[in-house]
This record gives structure tokens, sequence and C-alpha cells, in this order.
């Protein structure tokens, strides 16, 4: 049985793109605004990044956007979150071991 998201989050689709939620589509219509006006290049939807410790897959973090910022001259990892996601205690961690494990990664938290 399929219960649906547990933040009652509905699912979009832009340019043949599924995106978890409405706030997710906007935001990605917000990036290719800037992608477009070319203050942001190499956007990519849903990058995964692996948390492997000791040749042992321990889990998998899945972030909304990645983007080269031209501006601040620097990668940016995205997720798109609403205050209820942002206190998931899953995210909190996996975002923590992201950063720890991909120097120089900082994921950044927005609300669109």
């Amino acid at each position: 049985m399929n219960r649906g998201n547990k933040y009652r989050a509905k699912k979009v689709t832009i340019d043949g793109i599924t995106f978890d939620s409405q706030m997710e589509g906007r935001r990605y219509q917000q990036l290719k605004l800037l992608e477009r006006a070319g203050e942001i290049t190499h956007l990519v939807t849903q990058p995964e990044y692996k948390i492997v410790i000791d040749g042992k897959l321990i889990c998998k973090y899945k972030a909304d956007f990645r983007y080269i910022d031209q501006r601040r001259q620097c990668t940016v990892v995205e997720d798109v979150k609403s205050k209820f996601t942002a206190k998931n205690p899953v995210y909190r961690i996996k975002k923590k071991l992201v950063e720890a494990m991909y120097p120089g990664t900082k994921i950044e938290e927005v609300q669109a």
C-alpha cells in the first residue's frame, strides 16, 4: 500500500524531470533562469553522494541540485527543505557525513 509522502508534498514534473515537491520544482525553475542569465553553470538535478567507510557503502545521500556559482566561483550543493524536513535527524546526519567526506562541499538549504 502506497502511503504517500509523509510531509504531504505533491510531486511535480517540469522539463521531463519529476521533483518530490512543488517547492523543489519552483527552485528548479529559478535555477534555470539563473543558468540562462549566466550566473550559474553545470546545473545537475539529484546528484548522489556515496558514504563509504573502510570500503563499505554505509549509505547514499541524494541532494536536490548541484551547480557552479559564477559570482562566488564555487560549486554549490542545494537541498530544498521546509522547516519540518530540515529537522529530520536522518537528513542532518547524512548532511554532516557528506560535508566531512567530500572536502569543500557545503550543503545549502533553501526554501523556494
